[in-house]
């Protein structure tokens, strides 16, 4: 029996992590010939025509700065659904991006508990933007509390996000944990030419990707680290503007192993160059880099504090308790900088891991999520 569906998010397209889940529910909900109506800023070129779905566009980009713009995003979405509620069998939002009642909230990321960290802009950088972004996230917070409520499901996209919740408390009962998947086609074992990708070869390589300006990702606890590993080369993707840690790297004397590329987009090509992935962010809701590494073959490095970790075993890779140790660090990049059959070994297993994860697998329990709360209405 065909669904009448509706979505909510800013983007149902690929180029960001929530637009990608969304944008991979929607092709599994058209493969079962559902009836779809979109609320967003962006779709994907091939959802404009199509027989199926209908698109509500809210158009925000006239407003300054981000948090203006989901402010003029969510009275626009909540106005709509207020007025159209009854056309549709099920209602799906993503957080704090409307103020509508729902059936389903997909849980992606917790301001109440980013706002928490130690790491959190605001105690970071104590000035304009560090004060911008405690109001982002303050008002967020307040926000998403309200849209937890007005949900029958909360859907939380990894273990981690699923504890901040119930810390949040929203009840358990009403938790549903569906992991975020990872393209397993573009992803994917292989090789690669260092030197097309301007890095060393016959060296040890990791790869480290994500935002370097700040130090949630915690890049100075892997230099720290890499500085007793003197055989080990690094790769940096990711903005270099305004980021403190090539100058770090020349002051630890470890410049000439560390080689930052700047922002990229050839990914999956670097993850084929290296041979295992470092990822011990301080705060993540869901590593979607670390899934990613999993699939092209990588063994691991992560911390307890990366959703997705949750994921890794003693077979595919290393789990820090904590991700500020040095020392563990340290000998975790050892053992895999030593040993390239321990690697491949290793790589193995996490590819299996992550073919569990695939896109079409997570869009299908988002599904099977729908058709049950459908039954029991």
């Amino acid at each position: 029996m065909a669904m009448r569906l509706c979505i909510v998010t800013h983007s149902f397209a690929k180029g960001s992590g929530q637009g990608r889940v969304n944008y991979e529910v929607v092709k599994e909900a058209l493969r079962q010939k559902h009836h779809i109506t979109l609320i967003g800023s962006e779709i994907a070129t091939e959802f404009e025509e199509h027989d199926l779905i209908s698109w509500v566009p809210i158009r925000v980009e006239k407003w300054p700065t981000e948090l203006l713009k989901n402010i003029a995003f969510s009275i626009q979405a909540s106005s709509w659904i207020q007025q159209h509620r009854a056309e549709f069998d099920l209602i799906n939002v993503n957080g704090a991006i409307t103020a509508a009642k729902s059936d389903v909230n997909a849980v992606h990321f917790v301001h109440s508990a980013w706002l928490q960290s130690p790491v959190h802009t605001s105690r970071v950088r104590r000035d304009l933007y560090g004060l911008y972004q405690w109001c982002y996230t303050s008002i967020n917070s307040f926000w998403e509390k309200q849209a937890f409520r007005n949900a029958k499901t909360v859907v939380a996209v990894s273990e981690r996000v699923a504890k901040e919740l119930v810390a949040l408390g929203v009840s358990s009962e009403r938790i549903r944990v569906i992991i975020n998947g990872v393209d397993t086609e573009e992803f994917a074992p292989g090789s690669v030419s260092r030197n097309t990708l301007g890095l060393p070869d016959n060296v040890p390589l990791a790869l480290f990707t994500g935002d370097i300006r700040t130090s949630r990702k915690n890049l100075d606890t892997v230099l720290l680290a890499l500085l007793k590993v003197p055989d080990l080369h690094i790769a940096i993707a990711g903005r270099t503007d305004d980021s403190p840690y090539p100058q770090m790297a020349k002051q630890l004397g470890i410049s000439q192993r560390t080689h930052f590329l700047d922002y990229r987009r050839d990914i999956p090509a670097l993850m084929k160059a290296a041979d295992f992935f470092v990822f011990p962010s301080r705060y993540e809701p869901w590593g979607l880099a670390l899934v990613e590494a999993m699939a092209s073959g990588l063994p691991v490095i992560t911390a307890i504090t990366a959703g997705g970790a949750e994921l890794v075993t003693s077979e595919s890779g290393i789990v820090l308790d904590d991700p500020n140790d040095i020392e563990s660090l340290t000998d975790a990049m050892r053992k895999l900088s030593g040993s390239n059959e321990h690697r491949q070994k290793m790589g193995e297993a996490a590819r299996v891991i992550a073919e569990r994860q695939s896109w079409e697998a997570m869009a299908q329990q988002y599904l099977g999520l729908f058709k049950a709360m459908m039954q029991m209405q």
